[in-house]
């Protein structure tokens, strides 16, 4: 394959810096903290007997005056990181307990909401003991005891002795490498006229950038495993090769996963292009690589656990996309070895009957996995056509070749073993007449429907699984996953369909934006089909709702999809060496927006009025892409106008300026 840069150009080219998008409205819209301390806004609750309770939200100092008095301070929005407060007034015998928790349906002053083990029961961690000092003065939170996500703080006394405190604060803990934490090097903005709130999508794009800064975090800040169940927690494990590391979610789990970071790593690209945690746990996943098999794990440690061949293909999907955002040619080359091993041994799995033969169960929650599956096919189908492209990377023709060939078998295997066409859909296996979400999303998205038809019937056939908050799995009856919800929202822009795709923005992430039982910044790992925050997984359990995380990456995938599909821009080798621009208007005036990659800004903006439509490009010099025009008339481009029948365009780098009138 020729590039128009050689692979070792690129690899010099590689940084991790964050910070070229220009200002604008969109600012406003932006939930990372000005600076790593952060205070408490406003007060939620307060019990028994505290004086001055208001003098906390300015610095000052209030007065717990007996024993279960307690106030519960409110951050705003989700926040992470270590407490620090002063004692100003103590006796021999005072003290005080922290309690954290993200949602408000879980304050209370004797616990915290749970982030140690999985029940099902109502279960709830600790609280933090805070003995006063012999004399009054500073204090900090251990770094152990680390609390990862929060939005409200409950601060109780535990004596009968009165105890004064001020000067409340959050240290914050995530994004540690990073010094302006809204220094972002992308951004979008537009205006929904279709909904309650017109500014709701740029919200939801930068809520999507916020919840992944806050799944950042610093190498040693993991759960203990075995679970710490009391007293309270421990957040002092470490997470893999090196730091910072993208985890799952700010609370919980705090560890690496590959299918988690399908969503969350183009959240992160289009935003912060903070790539350095993402090659870090990259690089995790390929370190506790079995030597013998191939096997990748389907989670970092301290998890380290086993077994999941869908987690398994999820890291070597992220390999390419880490490789196509970074250029990063050195960690692609180091790794190529291990990468193709990985593929191997997925590639071993496929039986005589042409399909990936799934004997690693576990996955992202879904219940009937294993076997012929069709969701797992469909993501080996992915990772072989990423694969086929990598291997022309790196200079493998026939690897390539085999890669490419492979692919164009299982295309045709899948539609002949899964293709129902009694429900215009695919079903989940061999013998089953369910289809679920996963499968027909990722069918659609990854291309392995054989006509446009067919994916705007597989679009229609999605749509039967929506309730009034959002979409439920068939394959996790009860269950709106918002990590699954991320794919079909752009299946449908994909298939062509973008009010399907904006409708469920609107319930989906509408209800996680807004819900009062949320923390109203970040977004929710998931939750059931009544609204409630159970969350059931392939066990069968619905887990203590206090479980739920309210920070987690896999939730973010709206943000990816309106960078991509509403402003349209996307790259197509790596660093954006060539591009596609293809704008989905979906009921909208206008989309401005654009990301960073080594190689420079990309820039879009779009304008649709009654009589015409304008777009005007920026992009780095000696690229080019392809402009795809969302309506016909007569076309200018740079004031010149073009001979020009299809709505098609190729274009150079630099700055351009298309009209269709």
């Amino acid at each position: 394959m020729v590039l128009t840069r050689s692979l070792l150009h690129i690899a010099l080219l590689v940084t991790f810096a964050l910070g070229t998008a220009p200002s604008g409205p969109w600012d406003a819209f932006n939930l990372a903290p000005e600076s790593r301390t952060v205070y408490p806004r406003s007060i939620r609750e307060v019990g028994g007997t505290v004086q001055n309770a208001e003098n906390l939200l300015s610095g000052g100092s209030a007065t717990l005056a007996g024993n279960e008095s307690y106030i519960a301070l409110d951050f705003g929005y989700e926040v992470g990181g270590l407490i620090s407060l002063n004692f100003d007034s103590v006796s021999s015998d005072s003290s005080i307990a922290l309690a954290f928790t993200e949602s408000p349906e879980f304050i209370r002053p004797y616990a915290s909401d749970d982030s140690s083990y999985p029940s099902a029961n109502t279960t709830y961690d600790g609280v933090l003991e805070v003995p006063a000092p012999l004399e009054s003065g500073y204090w900090t939170q251990p770094a152990p005891r680390l609390r990862g996500g929060y939005r409200f703080l409950t601060i109780a006394s535990t004596s009968d002795s009165a105890v004064s405190i001020s000067n409340i604060s959050c240290g914050i803990s995530f994004m540690p490498h990073v010094e302006d934490m809204r220094n972002y090097s992308g951004y979008f903005y537009t205006t929904d006229p279709l909904y309650f709130d017109e500014d709701f999508l740029t919200k939801i794009w930068y809520s999507g950038a916020y919840t992944v800064q806050t799944d950042t975090v610093p190498l040693n800040t993991g759960r203990q495993v075995p679970f710490v169940s009391s007293p309270g927690w421990l957040n002092n494990a470490t997470l893999g090769v090196a730091g910072p590391i993208i985890v799952d979610g700010a609370k919980r789990d705090r560890a690496v996963w590959p299918g988690d970071m399908g969503i969350a790593v183009p959240t992160q690209f289009v935003s912060t292009n903070d790539l350095l945690p993402t090659r870090n746990a990259l690089s995790t996943m390929f370190a506790g690589q079995n030597p013998e098999t191939g096997a990748l794990p389907e989670s970092g440690p301290p998890l380290s656990q086993q077994g999941s061949d869908t987690y398994h293909a999820w890291t070597l999907i992220g390999s390419y996309n880490y490789y196509l955002y970074s250029g990063d040619a050195i960690w692609m080359q180091n790794t190529w070895s291990n990468y193709t091993k990985a593929v191997a041994y997925l590639a071993n799995k496929v039986d005589s009957t042409g399909l990936l033969n799934v004997t690693g169960l576990r996955d992202w929650g879904r219940l009937w996995q294993g076997g012929h599956n069709s969701e797992a096919n469909a993501i080996y189908y992915k990772l072989l056509t990423n694969s086929a492209e990598l291997a022309g990377y790196m200079n493998d023709s026939l690897l390539a070749t085999a890669y490419a060939t492979n692919a164009s078998a299982l295309k045709i295997k899948f539609n002949e073993a899964f293709w129902l066409e009694s429900e215009g859909m695919y079903r989940d296996n061999l013998t089953s007449i369910l289809c679920p979400q996963d499968a027909n999303s990722f069918a659609v998205l990854y291309n392995l429907t054989s006509s446009a038809e067919q994916a705007s019937t597989v679009s229609m056939g999605l749509t039967r699984n929506w309730g009034a908050y959002g979409a439920v799995a068939p394959e996790l009856p009860d269950t709106v996953a918002p990590f699954i919800g991320g794919f079909e929202v752009q299946a449908h822009f994909a298939s062509g369909n973008d009010a399907r795709a904006m409708t469920l923005l609107h319930l989906e992430w509408g209800y996680m934006l807004y819900t009062p039982l949320s923390v109203q910044s970040t977004l929710l790992e998931g939750f059931t089909s009544n609204g409630s925050l159970y969350y059931r997984s392939y066990d069968g359990y619905n887990y203590d709702p206090s479980y739920t995380s309210h920070s987690h990456g896999w939730s973010t995938g709206p943000t990816s999809a309106l960078t991509f599909y509403v402003l349209g821009l996307t790259i197509t080798s790596p660093m954006g060496q060539t591009w596609s621009v293809a704008p989905h208007t979906s009921g909208l005036s206008f989309a401005r927006g654009g990301f960073e990659t080594p190689l420079g800004w990309f820039g879009v903006e779009w304008v649709l009025t009654e009589t015409s439509f304008t777009i005007s490009l920026a992009m780095p010099e000696g690229t080019s892409g392809v402009v795809t025009l969302p309506t016909t008339g007569v076309i200018t481009v740079d004031d010149e106008e073009v001979p020009q029948v299809e709505k098609i365009l190729l274009l150079s780098g630099g700055n351009h300026t298309v009209l269709v009138q």
